[in-house]
């Protein structure tokens, strides 16, 4: 019986979905996280790189896999060993791994339309790449495991059995027979996904021991840096990875080191390693058991560690704190311990010497102030809302959209204790709120874009809430806050077509319109404040619209 195409993506996307990169833990991080793993990659040098992989595919296709002498074999292994790293080893694996992923939703795609021609040889391809990388991968591997050189074999075994099944599809013209050997091959594809998957999980979880092993026995500064950072380069290639090497004990291990004065040079880059993993349930667990999270306190109180440390072990608490985090069971621990961290943090925010630390430490007391409204009197016992008011005078500093969300978020959240309003009176943080609706991106780029989304949503929630208090409304009508509300609601590119936005300089300019009435013409008051919200909402949406 035929297999449902959708059922057939399923179990494909089953088999080969954790050689994938698509599932990226990126997004999952809070921005300041972010900014150490988004690389910048030229189009025409990616192509560059991966031509290489290509077209030894199609010499591996002419010389049907076999090496031209057993002598010349050796020689190829041991330069290749020599050549790459670590590192760059599991990357090229994994580049292999991306095109194999690639090639078999090639094949269903094809399949589905009944290309058999592109079948074969997309199936072709595929045989030659996976002995490729089997062989890639054994020239560099110490060693191997009965279990992985079973899987190799059943893999290859499978490749040219599918390779021989879909070359004798190609010389069959009844189109009745080809459908009843369809579901066969729909199996087949299947079957090498599934140990495709199987043997790339194999592979990553024996590496990650591997580095592992290496990071607790080593006595060595040198090979325990060149493990941590292979470790975190794995960190990179999305959330699986990051949850076999929590699996094996990485967050353990990871945080030995940090116990260890004799590692302290090696603090940031295991810190940096650590907020990478933790973005898995997995990581938080681990993070729990180990107390992690006095590790990260005494870190941050300790003077004598490097700023750099601190700002890593910053980007870790703003990691295990995410509001986008649906994983909570560590915070119960977090609150023994939030004075002295949010204190540290505050610290390290007056003192950072530049806009990349003050972002991480920023970041962490912004996802802080989410969860416990403690936090917000904490910030305003320790004179954060000064500091950071401060800070955003400093260009240097506060240089970009994405710090300016970070104060922005702590801003509206400190906003709702009624002490709040005299301390933005006093910091002129009225004016800055107001500067905040114009933010604009200067780049087009669609992460900054959204960036500046939030701080004009956010701006305009602050404002709302601080202005129940008459003095906060009348230092915001002065400032001319009022058009410039009008002017988000009513242009769409203002507000770069977002309804949160618009919702909240609704709210803002309804609130301000009572302290001030006169402040709006006719027009603006009968069509943005005087209707119900939702009435407002839908007239400013529908400006937009073109009926032409």
């Amino acid at each position: 019986m035929e297999i449902k195409d959708c059922d057939l993506w399923r179990r494909i996307h089953k088999g080969i979905n954790m050689a994938f990169k698509g599932e990226d833990h990126l997004d999952s991080l809070p921005l300041p996280v972010q900014r150490m793993h988004l690389i910048q990659v030229d189009s025409v040098q990616r192509w560059m790189e991966d031509l290489k992989l290509m077209t030894d595919c199609e010499c591996m296709c002419i010389l049907q896999s076999k090496p031209i002498s057993a002598e010349k074999d050796e020689q190829n292994e041991l330069i290749l060993s020599s050549q790459y790293s670590t590192s760059d080893n599991l990357q090229l694996l994994l580049k292999r791994a991306w095109i194999i992923s690639t090639e078999l939703t090639k094949i269903a795609q094809k399949l589905e339309k009944n290309r058999w021609q592109r079948v074969h040889s997309m199936t072709v391809r595929v045989n030659c790449h996976v002995r490729s990388m089997i062989n890639e991968y054994n020239a560099f591997t110490r060693s191997s495991s009965e279990e992985m050189n079973q899987l190799e074999k059943l893999l290859i075994d499978k490749c040219s059995e599918f390779t021989a099944f879909t070359e004798r599809c190609i010389q069959i013209e009844d189109e009745q027979m080809l459908r009843s050997m369809k579901s066969c091959i729909n199996e087949t594809l299947t079957t090498v996904a599934q140990y495709f998957g199987q043997l790339i999980e194999l592979v990553l979880t024996h590496e990650a021991q591997n580095l592992l092993r290496q990071i607790e026995s080593s006595d060595s500064v040198y090979i325990t840096e060149s493990a941590i950072n292979s470790l975190f380069s794995l960190t990179q290639e999305g959330t699986h990875l990051c949850r076999i090497i929590a699996k094996e004990g990485g967050v353990v291990a990871l945080f030995k080191i940090c116990r260890q004065d004799y590692f302290r040079c090696l603090y940031p880059q295991t810190l940096r390693t650590l907020a990478s993993i933790c973005c898995v349930e997995e990581g938080m667990h681990q993070l729990e058991k180990v107390d992690g999270i006095l590790c990260l306190a005494d870190i941050l109180t300790d003077n004598t560690h490097s700023e750099a440390t601190h700002a890593e072990a910053a980007a870790v608490i703003a990691q295990i704190t995410s509001p986008h985090l649906t994983f909570t069971q560590h915070l119960s621990s977090f609150l023994e311990n939030m004075e002295e961290i949010v204190t540290a943090l505050v610290k390290l925010c007056q003192e950072a010497s530049s806009g990349e630390v003050f972002l991480l430490a920023s970041a962490a007391l912004a996802n802080i102030t989410f969860f416990d409204t403690m936090a917000c009197e904490m910030l305003l016992q320790l004179n954060a809302m000064k500091i950071l008011l401060a800070a955003c005078s400093d260009k240097h500093i506060v240089d970009t959209p994405y710090s300016r969300d970070q104060v922005v978020t702590i801003l509206a959240n400190m906003s709702v204790l009624d002490q709040c309003a005299s301390e933005i009176i006093q910091g002129n943080g009225v004016q800055l709120l107001m500067e905040m609706l114009f933010e604009r991106s200067s780049s087009g780029n669609s992460a900054e874009v959204a960036a500046c989304e939030r701080v004009q949503q956010k701006s305009a929630v602050t404002l709302a809430r601080l202005s129940r208090d008459p003095e906060v409304a009348d230092a915001a009508v002065k400032l001319s806050c009022i058009p410039r509300l009008i002017k988000l609601c009513r242009s769409p590119t203002e507000r770069n077509n977002s309804d949160s936005v618009l919702v909240a300089c609704l709210a803002a300019l309804r609130r301000l319109a009572v302290m001030s009435p006169e402040g709006l013409e006719d027009s603006d008051f009968q069509q943005l404040v005087k209707p119900r919200l939702v009435d407002s909402f839908l007239l400013c949406t529908n400006m937009e619209e073109s009926f032409v």
